[in-house]
């Protein structure tokens, strides 16, 4: 369903679970629609998703893409639909701003949940570079599901972004445009967000896969710079969209985790 904040339509999943709440927050250039094994696999909970805006379902070109911006639209979201602290969780992009929303508003946040997320300010003009010439590069609209899986490839995440293309009169298009993603970015890019990070001191996990895009000094300093209540799990597989390629592995530490608390 969607909901309306300001100028923008954000659509949501919702299981209507009678369970503790938990929001789940997708990367870049993804959708909740990722996120659906996991909101099932947490059936003892209500589970909302969120397309982020410029993502998915929601407002495909908004006018305001900045950090405060996303993390105005999680806190409308767990206000309006939960009127609850709940659990928070993030991947990638959506745990940078699970991470902002827990420091801006710990009142709303029990418990944080980051899968391959860190403080951003890591990327830079090239990796945006590399990032539009990717994306633009596709070959859209695509006749069928086959053309874009001859493009993409097989992988976890190639199948995940083919799952969500969109379809239209001529074809199939993916739910974002290349410019809001580099747009997008370049906010989780311009600076580290220490300070957020080091304020919080709610009971989090942060979680990596081994072949995610953190090194192994940048995990160490993440954590030598949370709070006591942090806690670390790295999977014996897993790229930085482990919640695809090492599914059960992330399942496990997510219930437990959930479960402990």
């Amino acid at each position: 369903m969607k909901i309306r904040r300001g100028a923008i339509d954000l659509h949501i999943t919702d299981t209507e679970g009678s369970g503790p709440p938990v929001v789940i927050l997708h990367g870049l250039a993804g959708s909740s629609t990722e996120m659906a094994a996991t909101a099932a696999a947490l059936g003892d909970h209500r589970v909302v998703t969120v397309d982020a805006r410029g993502h998915g379902r929601s407002t495909r070109f908004p006018d305001d893409v900045s950090r405060e911006a996303h993390v105005a639209d999680v806190v409308f979201v767990i206000e309006s639909v939960l009127g609850r602290p709940v659990s928070l969780v993030g991947q990638s992009m959506g745990g940078h701003t699970a991470l902002l929303v827990a420091s801006a508003r710990p009142d709303l946040v029990e418990r944080l949940v980051l899968l391959e997320a860190g403080v951003g300010g890591d990327g830079n003009d090239r990796s945006r570079s590399d990032l539009r010439r990717f994306f633009t590069s596709w070959p859209v609209p695509f006749g069928n599901e086959a053309h874009a899986r001859a493009f993409l490839g097989d992988s976890p995440l190639a199948r995940s972004w083919i799952a969500d293309l969109e379809m239209r009169p001529d074809g199939l298009w993916p739910r974002f445009d290349p410019d809001v993603m580099v747009e997008t970015i370049a906010h989780v890019d311009a600076h580290p967000r220490w300070p957020e990070w080091c304020s919080l001191d709610i009971p989090t996990l942060a979680v990596f896969g081994a072949e995610g895009m953190f090194s192994a000094a940048a995990k160490d300093e993440f954590m030598s710079r949370g709070s006591p209540q942090v806690t670390r799990v790295d999977f014996d597989g897993g790229s930085h969209d482990a919640h695809l390629d090492a599914s059960a592995e992330w399942i496990t530490a997510l219930r437990a985790f959930l479960v402990r608390v």
